[in-house]
C-alpha cells in the first residue's frame, strides 16, 4: 500500500503519474475488481457530509489527487503531495496501457450517444484499444441490474462510470463484489471531453490549476458548486493538523 495522507478526514494516495499507472497495471492482473477515486475539493467537501461517498473512498484500492486544491492542502498540512494526477490524464495514460496490451475498456455514462463518440475517439488516439461496450447514464434503479448484466457480459478490464459524483463511485461500490472488470474508475465529464462535446480548459488553466475558473467562464451557473474551493480550503487552514496520516 502507498502511503496515505487524510485531507478533512478523506483518505488520499501519495502518488505521482507513474506510480498511479504501475498500480493500476497490478490491478488490472488481480482478482476482482479495484476501485479508482479522483476526488476534488468538491468531493472531498462532499464526503465530509454524505457516509456513503466517504465508504467508497475508504474501500477504494487507489485515491488520485485530482483536484489542485488537494496539492495546496497537502503543503497546509505539511504533508506534500508530490503533484496533482488529474482523472482526466490518468485515463489518458491508462487507455494507452490498454491499447499496447490488447485489453478492453467499457464506457457507462454521461448523455445518450456520448460514450458511442468518446469511444470512437479513444480507439482512434490509441489503435488497437478494445471498446467492450458502451451504455449512456440515463436509467431508472430498476434498470440497475440490467446495466450490471451488460456490462459483466462484456467483461472489460476497465469500467468507466461517467454518473458524477457520487453517483459512479456509489455504483462502483454497490456492485463491487459482483462487476466482472479489473478496474472502476468515476470519470465525471471525461467523456464528454472526449467526444468533442465539452472543451477542455486550455493548457495555461491546466498548468496554473484555473481548471474550475475555465470552467465557471464557460458555464457560470456553476457559482455554487465552485464555492466549495474556498469553503475547503477554509476547512483546512483551521483543520486539525495532527489527524492527517492514515494508519
Amino acid at each position: 500500500m502507498n502511503n496515505r495522507i487524510r485531507i478533512l478526514g478523506v483518505p488520499v494516495d501519495m502518488v505521482n503519474y507513474d506510480e498511479a499507472l504501475e498500480r493500476f497495471k497490478e490491478f488490472l492482473e488481480s482478482e476482482g475488481v479495484s476501485l479508482i477515486v479522483t476526488p476534488n475539493s468538491e468531493i472531498v467537501v462532499n464526503a465530509g457530509k454524505n457516509p456513503q461517498l466517504m465508504e467508497a473512498i475508504e474501500q477504494a484500492e487507489m485515491v488520485i489527487p485530482d483536484g489542485i486544491g488537494l496539492v495546496y492542502a497537502s503543503r497546509i498540512l505539511k504533508h506534500p503531495l508530490e503533484e496533482r494526477v488529474t482523472g482526466i490524464d490518468f485515463l489518458g495514460r491508462g487507455l494507452k496501457h490498454l491499447s499496447e496490451t490488447g485489453k478492453s475498456v467499457f464506457l457507462f455514462g454521461s448523455k445518450p450517444g456520448i460514450a458511442e463518440k468518446a469511444g470512437a475517439k479513444m480507439e482512434e488516439a490509441y489503435p488497437g484499444l478494445k471498446i467492450a461496450g458502451t451504455r449512456n447514464g440515463y436509467f431508472k434503479p430498476e434498470e440497475e441490474e440490467d446495466i450490471l448484466r451488460e456490462i459483466n457480459e462484456a467483461a472489460p478490464d476497465l469500467l468507466c462510470v461517467a454518473l458524477g459524483s457520487p453517483k459512479q463511485e456509489l455504483f462502483v461500490l454497490k456492485y463491487k463484489d459482483r462487476l466482472k472488470a479489473k478496474a472502476a474508475i468515476g470519470v465525471g465529464g471525461s467523456l464528454d471531453v472526449w467526444s468533442g462535446d465539452l472543451k477542455r480548459a486550455p493548457e495555461f488553466y491546466r498548468k496554473h490549476g484555473l481548471e474550475w475558473l475555465y470552467r465557471f467562464i464557460q458555464e457560470p451557473s456553476r457559482y455554487k458548486r465552485m464555492a466549495a474551493l474556498p469553503l475547503f480550503m477554509l476547512k483546512v487552514v483551521f483543520s486539525d493538523k495532527s489527524q492527517t496520516e492514515c494508519k
